[in-house]
């Protein structure tokens, strides 16, 4: 398998205060990648780091061959890369299809015909084009962020908690749908609160915990070793 991504003793916070102290990590092309771990193991920060959000203070970031870290978040979006966060992930005073506009500006050419796949991968956002994102379910928000980050066209998504509060029929679905994209040929790093089912749904997986990488293996390896379901997926 060819490296899409590579993380090597990385090192970042949030000024004097270290979040990540070493983390280790790889993705190969077309993979998921789920990373689990406590509150405060530093999940969030890794993807907001490998986003360019925040600048590494040590360690080694490799994207498609080429170094990433202190890399701009526009430049990270241009070389293929695209972070959905949590929260704050749409334009609430803007249409469904003012925010895909939005989500393809660094992309050029055929934009409408990316709109076009998204509404198909999405039906429920294509008889919503022109309501405001403010007004759509948690659901909806989460499906138009995920098609935000599919206008740039990326090689990889770095998707945080995606399915956080909402219901587990809408979770299901939003699983799917990841599947999908990656059924695509687009990797995926996921960081999810429903551990157990994004070790199902990932080819490998990593344990975070104190900021370092504590645990690496396929995902239902994971999910059956003793010592994770106890520590980080509820016994």
């Amino acid at each position: 398998m060819t490296a899409l991504l590579e993380i090597e003793d990385l090192h970042a916070g949030y000024g004097d205060h270290e979040i990540l102290r070493g983390v280790g990590l790889r993705v190969d092309e077309g993979e998921i990648v789920t990373i689990i771990g406590p509150n405060g193991a530093g999940k969030s920060t890794l993807l907001k780091t490998l986003a360019g959000l925040i600048r590494p203070t040590a360690g080694s970031i490799s994207f498609r061959g080429r170094t990433l870290a202190g890399a701009r978040p526009d430049a990270v979006i241009r070389l293929g890369l695209c972070y959905v966060p949590q929260e704050a992930n749409v334009f609430g005073a803007l249409s469904v299809e003012e925010n895909l506009a939005m989500g393809g500006w660094v992309a050029s050419g055929a934009r409408e015909a990316r709109v076009r796949e998204v509404l198909e991968l999405f039906p429920a956002l294509a008889g919503r084009r022109r309501q405001r994102a403010g007004s759509l379910s948690g659901g909806e928000r989460q499906m138009l962020a995920l098609g935000m980050a599919l206008m740039v066209e990326p090689a990889l998504l770095l998707l945080d908690e995606p399915s956080a509060g909402l219901a587990p029929a809408l979770q299901r679905l939003i699983f799917d749908r990841v599947r999908e994209i990656n059924a695509r040929g687009i990797g995926i790093v996921l960081v999810e609160q429903n551990a157990r089912e994004s070790l199902r749904l990932c080819r490998r997986g990593y344990v975070l915990a104190m900021g370092r990488t504590q645990a690496e293996g396929p995902g239902t390896a994971l999910l059956e070793d003793a010592d994770i379901r106890r520590l980080y997926l509820g016994g």
